[in-house]
Parts: C-alpha cells; sequence; structure tokens
C-alpha cells in the first residue's frame, strides 16, 4: 500500500534571531515549515537538501547568510572506526556494568549536554505552531479532487491527516544532537617518578617478567585454540592442523574490535548492573511505514529506553528512514551523566543501524544532524568516522576530510569542487508544485488561477527552491 501524502504549511524565512552557537543577537536565518503529517520516504529527501526536524516544525538554516552555517554530517556506519575515545566510553560501560566501580566525575565530558536545540529556544517553532483546523487539512474525495487537477492534466491523491500532539520526555534533560559540548576534563594525574631504590637487580635464574596483557592475550588464545579443537568431535589431528588452527586464532586475536564486540560483549554472571533497552514507535509528524524490503520494525519515529537495573536513565528519539537512522534527541538522567550517555546512545545507534542494514540494504547510514565548524564545541561529530557533510549548493556528499581544509578559511563552503555542477533536484517547474486548497489537490499553476488577492509566486518558489522539485510534486502545500 502506497504512502498517502505529506500535508505542509511553509512559514517562510526568520532573519535575525539569536544564535545558540556563536551567540549573536541577530545573526541566525532559516526557513522553516509545519509538518502536519510527512512520509518516511520525503523526510529522507529532505534531509538530503539540508532539512531537519524539530518535533513537528522542520527547517532549514539559510547557509551563506546564517551566522553559523550549518552542515548536514552522516556517518558511514557500515565502515564505522571506533576511536579511542569511544572505546574508552565503551569500556566504562562495561566496566560500570560488571563491576560498578567506575569513578563518578563532575560533568564536562558529555557531548549532549542540556541546552535545548536553538531554533526551540528562540521560540521560533512555537510561534509558528499551525492553527488550521482539521478539516482544512483533509482533502476532498480522489474524483473531485482527479476533476480539477485535469484542469492542467495532473493526477490528484488525498489523505486523512491523522494530527498528534508530541509528547515531551519524563527526563530531566533534553539534549539535542545539535547543540554544543562542553569541553572534557582530563582524567589523567600527574605522576611523580621516585628514585629507584637500590637492590640486587634481576634474578637471572628466573624466567623475564611479562606484561599482563601478554600473559591475558596468550591464555585467550589457548583457550580458542582449545573450544576449536573439541569441535572436531574428538578427531585426530595432524601437527599441520594444530598449527593452522593456532594460525587462525592469532589473525583473529589481532583485528582490531568492532563496536559490536564492545556493545554485545558477554558480561560475567556476577554482574553489578544489568543494562536492558527497549524500543517504541513515538508521535512524531512522520506516517509509520512498513516494507517486505525494510527493517522488521518498520520506518518511523521510535524511543529508545535505556533501563539500568529497572530505572529509565536515557531515551534516545530516532527516525529510522528508508537509507538512515537519523538521530533527533537524547534524554537523560543528569545523576548518570559520569557514563557519557551521549556519546555511548550514538555508538550504539551506529551499531542499531549497522543490524538494520543486514534486513534493510539500502539503509546503511547514521545522521547526526548538523555539524558546525565555526563552533569548536560541535566538531566533535566529525570524529565518528568515516563521514560525510553535504554540500550546501548542489547537494552531493563529501567526505569530511577533503571538508576541513576548505572551512578553515571560510564557515560556508562549497564542498563541490566542480564548478559546473549544480543542484540536480533544484525546481524547474513552478507549476507542477502540489497545493491543497480548500480541501482539493491541486497544480499550483490551477490554484494561481483561482487565487484571489494578491499573487503569493515569491513564497511558493522559495519553498520549492529549498524543498526541491520531487518533494515538490509529492508533498502538499496547504493554502488558506
Amino acid at each position: 500500500m502506497a504512502a498517502a501524502a505529506a500535508v505542509v504549511e511553509y512559514k517562510g524565512w526568520k532573519e535575525g534571531y539569536r544564535c545558540g552557537y556563536c551567540g549573536s543577537e541577530r545573526g541566525k536565518v532559516s526557513a522553516g515549515m509545519w509538518a502536519h503529517s510527512m512520509t518516511v520516504q520525503d523526510y529522507q529527501d529532505l534531509i538530503d537538501r539540508g532539512w531537519r526536524r524539530s518535533g513537528k516544525y522542520v527547517y532549514k538554516p539559510i547557509m551563506n547568510q546564517t551566522c553559523c552555517p550549518q552542515y548536514t554530517i552522516r556517518c558511514q556506519a557500515l565502515h564505522f572506526q571506533t576511536s579511542k575515545s569511544h572505546k574508552k566510553v565503551l569500556k566504562k560501560m562495561l566496566k560500570f556494568i560488571s563491576k560498578g566501580d567506575v569513578s563518578k566525575v563532575v560533568s564536562g565530558e558529555e557531548p549532549m549536554d542540556s541546552h535545548i536545540e536553538d531554533v526551540v529556544s528562540c521560540d521560533f517553532a512555537y510561534k509558528s505552531e499551525s492553527h488550521v483546523s482539521q478539516s482544512e487539512l483533509t482533502p476532498l474525495s480522489v474524483d473531485h479532487a482527479e476533476r480539477v487537477e485535469n484542469e492542467d492534466k495532473e493526477t490528484g491523491e488525498t489523505k486523512e491527516v491523522d494530527q498528534q500532539t508530541v509528547e515531551s520526555g519524563s527526563l530531566q534533560i533534553c539534549a539535542d544532537r545539535d547543540m554544543p559540548v562542553a569541553g572534557e576534563p582530563s582524567h589523567s594525574a600527574k605522576t611523580v617518578h621516585a628514585p629507584p631504590k637500590p637492590g640486587k637487580g634481576a634474578d637471572l635464574s628466573k624466567p623475564p617478567c611479562r606484561k599482563a596483557k601478554d600473559i591475558r592475550k596468550e591464555r585467550k588464545l589457548q583457550k580458542l585454540l582449545q573450544n576449536q579443537m573439541r569441535t572436531l568431535e574428538g578427531s585426530q589431528l595432524q601437527a599441520g592442523d594444530q598449527a593452522c588452527l593456532l594460525q587462525n586464532s592469532k589473525s583473529k586475536a589481532n583485528q582490531p574490535k568492532t563496536i559490536e564486540d564492545f556493545i554485545f560483549d558477554t558480561l560475567p554472571d556476577d554482574a553489578r548492573h544489568k543494562l536492558e533497552f527497549t524500543r517504541f514507535l513515538c508521535d512524531s509528524p512522520l506516517e509509520a511505514e512498513n516494507a517486505p524490503n525494510g527493517p522488521e520494525c518498520g520506518y518511523g519515529s521510535f524511543h529508545q529506553q535505556y533501563w539500568l537495573d529497572g530505572k529509565i536513565i536515557a531515551v534516545g528519539v530516532i527516525d529510522i528512514l528508508p537509507y538512515c537512522v537519523s538521530s533527533v534527541y537524547l534524554y537523560y538522567d543528569p545523576d548518570y551523566s559520569f557514563l557519557s550517555l551521549g556519546v555511548y546512545s550514538a555508538l550504539r545507534e551506529i551499531a542499531f543501524t549497522r543490524q538494520l542494514h543486514e534486513k534493510a540494504p539500502d539503509l546503511c547510514f547514521y545522521y547526526m544532524g548538523f555539524y558546525i565548524h565555526s563552533c569548536p564545541k560541535m566538531r566533535y561529530k566529525g570524529q565518528y568516522r568515516p563521514s560525510d557533510l553535504l554540500c550546501p549548493e548542489t547537494y552531493v556528499w563529501t567526505p569530511i576530510e577533503q571538508c576541513l581544509p576548505l572551512l578553515e578559511h571560510s564557515k560556508y563552503c562549497r564542498f563541490n569542487q566542480d564548478v559546473k555542477a549544480v543542484d540536480e533536484g533544484r525546481i524547474k517547474e513552478l507549476g507542477r508544485v502540489r497545493v491543497l486548497h480548500k480541501r482539493t489537490v491541486m497544480p499550483y499553476s490551477v490554484y494561481k488561477k483561482r487565487r484571489k488577492g494578491p499573487s503569493d509566486e515569491a513564497s511558493v518558489q522559495q519553498y520549492a527552491s529549498l524543498v526541491g522539485q520531487t518533494c515538490s510534486e509529492r508533498m502538499l502545500l496547504f493554502r488558506s
């Protein structure tokens, strides 16, 4: 069953309001629209053109005018490389769960901190809330709509909009993926080396001392070899077979650990804590969808709940879309900020993306919102490698390594170095933009003839240029 059409109200540009990144009182510039409903494919196409949602409000920074350009960033989840700092967070969580002895350091290291997203904090989203009645958003029968659209040889499509109210999180902190990160404190203490005491030196009659790490590695290899030998059901092994098994065991042990090795590591039976996860569909403008080649949970917006010993300590809000998992918010209990829940949840969401890919081959990216190079506290997203930034002019993806040198010279950059390249999805025929007017679906060319009063062509042109030709022909632009 095909998904019904999205219904949006375009709110235009908002210029000269406060920036939550640099503190400028009048430097922020963005465009926005209110989404009464939206398909997951439409939202996927929109975020691939630099849009992002906050609840039902969908906004796009005007990149060449805003004080702090916000570049859409995605991580290539299938090729994700765990950094040292990421491993530190994962090991800290494992140590806390298994032994419960992680020292609680005061704040600072949590990337997703207590700030609310700037588009909300400036109150633009709430001022822009729609007051259109439900009846106005419900198109008439398809026959009526088709008769109108035939005036311009277009096909109509209807949709009953189920307008919902976004629930607020129950935890104390709402941390958006696009808010600044506080500086991470150093946990390394200065070590004072005392002069060695006089003695007889090493005892040459005893074997040399070995590092505990090497001893553990050898024991692990021996245990792995023993397990492999048992699987052969007691069959006689030749010396060459044993050597081959040992070599294979060593090569596996020498491979770098994947993110799954850390997250799904087996815990001891006497682990001090129990961390569990649950996932539920949540209220959002995105219409939940299921597809034969899609993930088992379907597409849509979800709450990922983190339960520690039966107590909920964090909730991640994610959108599962045709090509990606898009991170939206993280709510967490500040009493557990010492566990770096922002980083930990992001790593779990990357692992979840990889898991969904097994059933949905097209789903292979993890979107982290915006990368803001001009705000040093927002550069941490570039540590999730490999990642790409979206060119603000041609909407093609560029490896972040190629973008960073450009951003060092200018906060606004066109990443696509092909000077002849243009936005392939740009608006070409304004008349084909779909409009919902008086509960009737029609192309803009028909609506324009019927409209009374001053022309709104400039506003519709602006909307269509920002959403692109494809979305403008699929989504219904509400006109009163």
